[in-house]
């Protein structure tokens, strides 16, 4: 269970952070968009540090911080990028998202999170898990207005959340300029039903880009969309 998770360019410890590596992450990091070649960039509630870490090996972005408000996954999350081969563009703090929002007058050209979906009403007994995935640790109307406060005119924001959550989501981020530019619904199988939404916003209105991604045609064998997105990071891709 300590072993570090290994990828192709990195390795990411995760044996103190509540949150292990998953699909949700990877799938993330894979999928927003660097193509308006990003300066910046914000991971709000990192983790382990594994989207900023994928993110730097996509892009040449000068500076990509992370914010963490547990203080364990900080330490790991600060870790692992210490021992990356980007370690002199990574910068991890640990803080609140309102907290630094409030503090910071810094906007940023890419802003990811994956943040936490648990309803309260859920029941997780370990406390660092519980803040990790509650969604009261980070409503989403916090994270929405904060990122609005946050990115610059032309940036991008991407976020990965249940897909029942989607259209409540998109409602709240138009109330704060926030304009949807790219939607990808997941399903873990063609005959499964979607159970996570890939969006990405804008400060611009612009025609939705809406597609379908199929994870696995049946166990461990993964669909070609799904390798061609992901086959620069997982070993046996």
């Amino acid at each position: 269970m300590n072993k570090p998770f290994q990828f192709k360019q990195f390795s990411v410890k995760q044996d103190k952070c509540a949150m292990k590596i998953g699909t949700d992450g990877v799938l993330l990091g894979s999928w927003a968009r660097i193509d308006h070649n990003p300066f910046s960039i914000l991971d709000i509630g990192s983790g382990t540090g594994i989207l900023s870490l994928m993110l730097a090996q996509r892009c040449h972005a000068e500076v990509i911080e992370a914010i963490e408000i547990d203080s364990d996954a900080y330490e790991q999350c600060a870790g692992n990028f210490e021992s990356s081969p980007w370690n002199d563009r990574l910068f991890c703090y640990h803080a609140g998202l309102l907290e630094f929002a409030q503090e910071v007058d810094d906007e940023f050209d890419l802003i990811v999170s994956n943040p936490p979906f648990y309803k309260p009403t859920e029941t997780i007994t370990e406390k660092a898990r519980a803040t990790a995935r509650f969604q009261d640790a980070m409503p989403f109307e916090h994270l929405i207005a904060c990122t609005a406060k946050l990115l610059s005119e032309v940036g991008k924001f991407a976020v990965i959340i249940p897909f029942d959550e989607e259209e409540g989501f998109i409602e709240l981020s138009k109330n704060y300029g926030l304009f949807t530019e790219r939607i990808t619904r997941v399903k873990g199988t063609e005959e499964a039903s979607i159970k996570r939404s890939l969006l990405q916003f804008s400060k611009i209105e612009s025609i939705v880009e809406e597609g379908e991604l199929v994870i696995e045609k049946r166990r461990h064998d993964y669909t070609e969309d799904y390798i061609a997105l992901t086959k620069d990071f997982y070993m046996k891709m």
